[in-house]
């Protein structure tokens, strides 16, 4: 079984619900307390994103998933969840826990930035009356830290290194540029993109000035780590107008989803209680036997359910789902072995699921099952749309793919 390919990592200021939001998404027992730097080693679990499940989409009446998992016709694949220590001002020059926080981002390929939209907690996470900071402040601030961090990683040193890169062919100044911030799980196409989009392509680096070396950093790190809003807390009343106007001014330039991270976690574990039938993702949820409720636990239910019916859900299954598939551009592929059973060697069906770049292609697949069908690799033959394709193929979301190689494998 494949590990997770995609790292979304939880940022944000300390004591604003990061860990809640990470212990719903991932039903690991992390501690929650409502006071700052609870999490002081980053908590790791697996998250998932959901589809709908190719299954469904080919008429059959159900699938064996291997490494996901399948629920109410959609399949959940999963995705690793770094929850680290939270920021504070000046975390980019060690303050606080900064420089614990920022190695631990490193292997980021998305940043998840859960914010106090109710305005309850100060720029030092200590708790204050609801509506008293203001939550576009906090995410300003914290963009700034994260950018600072990263500037000071890819410009250290820079004199002597852009000399260096002067001399150099524009092709090899990418390259050099490009290995240079490999730890920080940056591509060379995220260099190329950063370099384009900034107008400093086809420049000398050694003539760039302080602002145009911040530009690059900057848009690399929009590029390579971007950054989804999670507007945490949405349950107390006022996050609404918060929500409001932070939206109006940031929906141009980010995404920007209202979650309840408190709500996901209770319809979770009442799930696991086996007190409710809830997919994660839903709108709604089931109560299975009113007699097994208080009169409490009732109450609190309407409650989520009235929230659920205003923001479509409690919003946690969006926002992964927003950083993963649509700003990440993930698409989800079934390799399968059988293409007339649509299974593996051993009859199951559709049992893998992975999430892939869009773009992929199929030679690419087929290296991220097994080197030796890459190294074999013949043909695809795309079920889904009943095809056969070469090397650069490149795949679709929802594809069914048969790998045609020289290897025992194929």
């Amino acid at each position: 079984m494949p590990p997770p390919t995609v790292l979304a990592g939880l940022v944000g200021k300390t004591n604003v619900g990061k860990t809640t939001f990470f212990t719903a998404a991932t039903l690991v027992d992390a501690k929650i307390e409502n006071r700052p730097f609870v999490t002081i080693s980053p908590n790791v679990g697996v998250a998932y994103v959901r589809k709908r499940c190719a299954h469904v989409e080919l008429g059959l009446p159900s699938c064996d998933p291997k490494n996901s998992i399948c629920l109410g016709g959609y399949r959940f694949v999963p995705v690793k969840l770094y929850d680290v220590a939270g920021l504070i001002k000046g975390a980019h020059r060690g303050r606080g826990l900064g420089n614990k926080f920022m190695d631990d981002l490193r292997q980021a390929d998305v940043l998840l930035h859960v914010v106090d939209m109710a305005g309850e907690t100060d720029e030092e996470g200590n708790p204050v009356r609801p509506g008293y900071y203001d939550p576009l402040e906090e995410i300003e601030s914290i963009e700034s830290e994260i950018d600072e961090w990263f500037h000071g990683v890819v410009s250290r040193d820079w004199t002597r290194f852009s000399r260096e890169l002067d001399v150099l062919p524009w092709d090899e100044v990418v390259s050099r540029i490009a290995r240079r911030v490999s730890g920080l799980s940056i591509r060379r196409e995220h260099v190329v993109r950063a370099l384009r989009e900034t107008k400093l392509e086809g420049t000398r680096p050694g003539s760039w000035r302080e602002e145009e070396l911040r530009l690059f950093t900057k848009r690399l790190r929009e590029v390579a780590k971007p950054l989804v809003v999670v507007a945490n807390k949405m349950d107390v009343p006022e996050a609404e107008d918060n929500f409001k106007r932070v939206y109006g001014i940031l929906k141009d330039r980010r995404v920007v989803v209202p979650v309840s991270s408190l709500y996901e976690l209770a319809l979770r574990r009442a799930a696991r209680s086996g007190l409710v039938s809830y997919i994660p993702g839903d709108g709604d949820f089931r109560v299975v036997d009113e007699s097994r409720l208080t009169a409490k636990q009732k109450s609190a239910l309407e409650v989520i359910r009235e929230f659920m019916r205003k923001h479509g859900g409690t919003g946690v299954q969006e926002a992964l789902n927003r950083a993963v598939l649509d700003v990440l551009g993930m698409v989800v592929v079934y390799p399968v072995e059988n293409a007339s059973k649509l299974s593996d060697r051993h009859g199951n069906v559709l049992p893998d699921a992975y999430l892939v770049r869009e773009g992929t292609t199929a030679l690419e697949l087929s290296e991220m099952i097994h080197t030796e069908l890459a190294k074999g690799f013949i043909a695809a033959y795309v079920v889904n749309r009943d095809k056969r394709v070469g090397a650069d193929y490149r795949v679709s979301d929802g594809d069914v793919i048969k790998i045609v190689s020289a290897t025992a494998r194929g």
